[in-house]
């Protein structure tokens, strides 16, 4: 059974615009996934669809049984909680602590005045260490998140995600704003989530040999359609002349 199923997704920004063009997919639960292709291919477009950051013009998502589409402003943030985003320029609020930020991964479960107020459980709080802890965080839990580097920035953003206990992780070009050692270390974790956790993950990516040497399955976008889907051993040099453009696939492959 699917734990997502995106059926005829299509998004428009304007009547000549259109950056998602009849998307058809199904994700499996613990399932890891990259979606690769140029800029502009609507990589970015499709995860915030999935979980309704951006509204869709045509089509229908069902996550964990339930029409994404149809849900209340109420149902839908309470829907999302099942759902952690990890996001390129990570998005934490530099003056606060590291686990401070980590925290505000439970937001969705808390009501306005408990959120203004932060309040958390001790249970929550210990949560919040361990995660840090099994990231290799644990020493920089009181540090102001405008004192960490961009690795370390990006591992809060992935323990804030996980505080939510989700099902599904999207990963909106988690390692672009990185160096290789801090990206593979990034990588590294969220296969080990997957694998361990049983939590799907999805993950926009630009770099094509680290999509193929993590990924259970890859996904090629070019100008909003998807134009392959397959394995990582599946994906030879002329499916990636297709997602990428003769003259750009010619420079990947070399």
């Amino acid at each position: 059974m699917a734990l997502l199923q995106v059926q005829n997704l299509s998004k428009r920004y304007d009547k000549d615009k259109r950056v998602l063009s009849d998307i058809n997919l199904e994700v499996r639960k613990g399932e890891f996934v990259s979606i690769i292709g140029p800029s502009g291919a609507g990589k970015s477009t499709f995860l915030r669809c999935i979980n309704r950051m951006i509204d869709t013009s045509e089509g229908e998502i069902h996550f964990d049984d339930v029409d994404v589409m149809a849900l209340s402003k109420k149902e839908l943030r309470k829907h999302r909680t099942k759902i952690g985003m990890i996001f390129q320029h990570y998005n934490l609020v530099s003056r606060l602590t590291v686990i401070e930020n980590v925290l505000h991964g439970r937001f969705g479960y808390k009501s306005t005045w408990q959120g203004i107020l932060g309040h958390f459980t001790e249970e929550e709080k210990l949560q919040a260490f361990n995660l840090l802890k099994k990231l290799g965080m644990e020493e920089h839990a009181y540090k102001r998140c405008d004192q960490l580097s961009g690795g370390q920035k990006q591992r809060v953003g992935i323990a804030r995600a996980l505080i939510q206990s989700p099902k599904l992780l999207l990963c909106d070009e988690p390692i672009a704003s990185l160096d290789p050692n801090a990206s593979k270390v990034i990588m590294d974790h969220l296969q080990t989530i997957s694998k361990e956790l049983d939590i799907t993950c999805i993950v926009n990516l630009h770099q094509v040999d680290v999509a193929k040497k993590y990924s259970d399955r890859i996904i090629g976008l070019n100008s909003g359609r998807v134009v392959y889907d397959g394995t990582s051993n599946e994906l030879i040099s002329s499916a990636i002349h297709t997602i990428y453009g003769s003259e750009a696939g010619e420079l990947i492959m070399e």
